[in-house]
């Protein structure tokens, strides 16, 4: 699992995401923006933070740091934004904390141009977990000491949120038309040659054992090691059908 910290002051909230996000303080002397368990996305987003944020990580994209964040409800008593204390109130235990970027830049595509060979690795990658949040009207990338990092993957893997129907995304085409670095992205055939090969099985069954029981387990499956089974399952026969989901296999 994820290395684990606990919060010990609610610092502020961040009224950019939709679920609420804050950044707290924890008792490593870290500061570390909070995915909450309480908010109305659930413990799934979590699931596709851990997942997607840890694979990105091993095919060499940067991203913050994760932690399980213990968080005890207290924490919120002083805070007076009503919606917050309600949200800590519901998000007692392991929540997800990425670590906080002092100084972080959000990544403006005019004035951030990215090399083509990063923007295709970073396409690649949000076309296979479907990563619909990644336009020009909400990027999810920060550019912290001149290097560009990928944040907020709660709202990939949404075939998890319908097990029955996830058999259809396996081969769903992905849309690329809308995403941010689109405009960059000339070689997703270099990048597909490079990091298809390097997701393997036992890559994503070591992400996924990253992974809280408590976020897998629930009504979809009778244990989290099942769930686990199922999520390897998945992402694995989805890198294998690429051809129907890649766009632009071609470099331009």
């Amino acid at each position: 699992m994820l290395r684990e910290v606990c919060g010990i002051r609610y610092v502020t909230p961040l009224r950019e995401g939709g679920s609420l996000p804050g950044v707290v303080e924890a008792d490593d002397l870290g500061t570390y923006v909070a995915k909450f368990r309480g908010a109305g996305q659930g413990p799934k987003a979590l699931v596709a933070e851990v997942v997607c944020g840890e694979l990105a990580r091993r095919l060499g994209l940067a991203v913050p740091p994760l932690v399980v964040l213990d968080i005890d409800p207290v924490i919120g008593r002083a805070e007076p934004d009503q919606e917050v204390q309600e949200l800590l109130r519901n998000s007692g235990g392991a929540n997800l904390g990425m670590d906080f970027l002092p100084g972080a830049l959000g990544y403006d595509p005019v004035a951030h141009p990215v090399e083509p060979a990063l923007a295709s690795r970073v396409l690649w990658f949000d076309a296979y977990v479907e990563n619909v949040d990644r336009s020009w009207r909400n990027p999810n990338l920060l550019v912290w000491h001149r290097e560009l990092w990928l944040i907020d993957h709660g709202a990939c893997l949404y075939f998890h949120h319908n097990w029955p129907r996830a058999e259809a995304a396996v081969h769903r085409p992905y849309r690329a038309d809308d995403h941010v670095l689109s405009s960059y992205a000339t070689r997703v055939a270099e990048a597909d040659a490079e990091l298809a090969p390097r997701v393997t099985r036992d890559l994503l069954g070591e992400v996924l054992a990253l992974v809280p029981d408590g976020w897998l387990a629930g009504a979809d499956f009778d244990s989290a090691d099942a769930a686990r089974a199922t999520y390897v399952d998945h992402l694995a026969r989805r890198v294998a059908r690429r051809d129907d989901w890649l766009p632009q296999r071609s470099a331009a």
